[in-house]
């Protein structure tokens, strides 16, 4: 067997985690860490977004950000968390707030016990200025978010709870 091919064998064969990203209207800091985890380059995460109240479309900055990542423009849509608490939507492994409206909302039951944190960022946009300025927000978040997945990734996934979960906001 070639080398790329079992490099591929290894990466289908390994568990993969939900994330579901949550914030109010599901228009910028969650869609941005659903693309980033479902592009992160260790391949552990499936991301997936969603709001309280979620808005009509996804912010343009924050498509822009996704598909620079390879995230497919189809699948980036405004969803309602309600969606991830039906019986039969994906089964979460972890549940992370990027607002703190979110996170201090009374979220749904989350079948399955996942573990949860809260990842606050500020509201990129909320920037005024130019189109430069809130581009330049929207990357600031993006960084932020792909550090504590970076720290994330490197963690004994299988065994975290809610506080190692934690954890890795204070790290980052």
């Amino acid at each position: 067997m070639r080398a790329d091919q079992n490099s591929k064998r290894g990466k289908d064969s390994m568990k993969q985690y939900n994330i579901l990203f949550l914030c109010t209207h599901n228009s910028a800091r969650s869609v941005l860490g659903e693309a980033l985890a479902s592009t992160h380059p260790s391949g552990k995460f499936v991301g997936y977004s969603a709001g309280s109240t979620p808005g009509t479309k996804v912010n343009p900055f924050a498509a822009e950000i996704a598909k620079e990542l390879g995230y497919p423009e189809s699948k980036l849509r405004s969803k309602s968390w309600d969606e991830y608490g039906l019986p039969d939507a994906p089964k979460m492994d972890f549940i992370i707030t990027v607002c703190d409206n979110a996170a201090g909302e009374v979220c749904p039951f989350w079948p399955g016990k996942p573990a949860t944190a809260h990842w606050g960022f500020p509201d990129p946009s909320q920037v005024q200025g130019t189109d430069e300025d809130k581009r330049r927000a929207f990357k600031d978040v993006m960084i932020g978010l792909k550090k504590r997945l970076d720290l994330l990734a490197d963690m004994p996934l299988e065994t975290l709870d809610s506080l190692s979960l934690k954890e890795v906001h204070t790290k980052s």
